[in-house]
């Protein structure tokens, strides 16, 4: 198990967590999303995004996470986003108040491919669950490709379960099925093993 920890982002981690964001995705997603839309995708404008998510986030309840490895220098190697479930994390063809007030969603969760494996997710997820257990939320959701069996893996394993919502993204008029998934968030921290 690798040395590492999860902390708050910073401002200063912005164009890190951009950085990973394009690696990350011009690898897993390569065989789902059109390869000239993750070529064309732009490290300055994500980087603006994240800073703007860190330092402005829409509400007390919207966090953005990093993961940390620790060597002889630390690199941050992941992040996670999440924040109260709106619209973003509806179904097609969902009621607004589908999804109720004590629910969050997950809209980032990704580990840099070279760092996989080493505990940065499971730690990525430990933390968010006791921040939302913190924030009063009951339940947490998450779309995740159809395609990306890595993160549809991950969150199984950890007690997720697809709940039967589908929807299809328009990526350059090619149609990307997406799944939600979502789990319960237990009330009492979970005990390490």
């Amino acid at each position: 198990m690798a040395l590492g920890y999860v902390r708050p982002a910073r401002p200063e981690d912005a164009g890190e967590i951009a950085r990973i964001q394009l690696a990350t995705w011009r690898v897993a997603y390569r065989r789902i999303l059109p390869r000239h839309v993750l070529d064309n995708l732009d490290e300055a404008y994500l980087a603006r995004r994240w800073s703007a998510a860190v330092q402005e986030p829409p509400s007390g309840a919207h966090r953005v996470l990093v993961a940390v490895e620790q060597a002889e220098q630390s690199y941050l190697v992941g992040f996670a986003a999440s924040g109260p479930a709106d619209a973003e994390a509806l179904a097609p063809g969902e009621p607004a108040d589908a999804l109720a007030d004590g629910v969050v969603a997950v809209t980032d969760l990704l580990i840099e491919p070279r760092w996989g494996r080493r505990g940065h997710g499971s730690r990525l997820l430990a933390a968010a669950v006791d921040l939302w257990r913190a924030d009063g939320f009951t339940r947490a959701v998450a779309w995740a490709f159809d395609g990306d069996e890595a993160t549809r893996k991950f969150l199984t394993s950890t007690g997720w379960e697809p709940e039967g919502a589908a929807r299809a993204l328009d990526v350059d008029d090619m149609l990307v099925p997406q799944l939600r998934l979502h789990v319960a968030v237990p009330t009492e921290p979970v005990p390490e093993a």
